[in-house]
């Protein structure tokens, strides 16, 4: 399948998904989040595949969601804004409920949307340089999508600080916060990603799917249906209400927002 955002190889059992927006920093839009969803889907049904390593081309890893959706999205009525977050929770939730195991090579920026992507990965590692952001609030808008799986991986703790400071923070944090199992000189990530994968190939397929399912299972269950339709609602509702319009229109605008002119 030919896709206009991502190139997809697939090399002695392992699907590489590599988002291929480099002149954005690979910062997500509507074709991104819906060839993404394909992808892990078509990966999860060929035969071929044991493993998924999910990367992005040139600097950057995800900045998050691309300044021109943005644009758009603040135009969005109440029924669009929902249709197009359930589509952005679809994409993550397809990525967390594969069979089949996957890996986030993760260097430069992850912020936003970008750090959901890695939390929905089974396993991540990171180069030493990588950088991490939850910058919705500085924007007036709240992580909705993305935060299952961000909890899941950082724990709700970690969750209160980074989701309410938006403060930057570098691989060896991520380590410690439980977002990433791996941090490795930028020169060795594809070895660090080889020999990850070299595991996952030496296990059963049937075996990682049971488990995977037991994971959900033991923890807190699926995220489900229920769950994605609340967290689309609550970054619909973010992205109508005053302070989400001012933020994203003050972001585009490159100027601060009013909230913060009278300091």
């Amino acid at each position: 399948m030919n896709y206009e955002t991502l190139q997809v190889e697939v090399d002695e059992g392992v699907a590489t998904i590599r988002m291929n927006r480099p002149q954005v920093r690979n910062a997500f839009n509507e074709a991104m989040i819906e060839e993404l969803a394909g992808a892990f889907l078509a990966a999860d049904a060929n035969a071929a595949v044991r493993a998924v390593v999910l990367a992005g081309a040139g600097p950057a890893f995800c900045a998050g969601a691309d300044l021109n959706w943005m644009k758009k999205m603040s135009g969005y009525g109440p029924e669009e804004n929902r249709a197009d977050a359930m589509n952005l929770a679809v994409t993550l939730n397809t990525i967390y409920m594969m069979n089949k195991p996957t890996v986030a090579r993760v260097h430069g920026a992850a912020f936003a949307g970008g750090m959901g992507l890695v939390a929905a990965c089974d396993i991540a590692i990171a180069a030493e340089e990588a950088e991490f952001c939850l910058t919705e609030v500085k924007i007036g808008l709240t992580p909705a999508n993305i935060s299952p799986y961000v909890v899941a991986a950082m724990g709700e703790r970690q969750a209160r600080r980074y989701f309410l400071t938006a403060e930057r923070f570098n691989a060896a944090e991520a380590l410690r916060i439980g977002l990433v199992h791996r941090v490795t000189p930028a020169s060795q990530l594809d070895a660090g990603v080889d020999a990850l994968i070299a595991h996952l190939l030496a296990a059963s397929p049937a075996a990682i799917a049971a488990s995977k399912e037991l994971i959900r299972y033991v923890a807190h269950g699926a995220i489900g249906e229920e769950t994605m339709a609340g967290t689309a609602e609550r970054i619909a509702a973010a992205r109508a209400s005053n302070d989400g319009k001012e933020g994203i229109r003050s972001f585009l605008e490159k100027r601060k927002p009013s909230w913060t002119q009278a300091k």
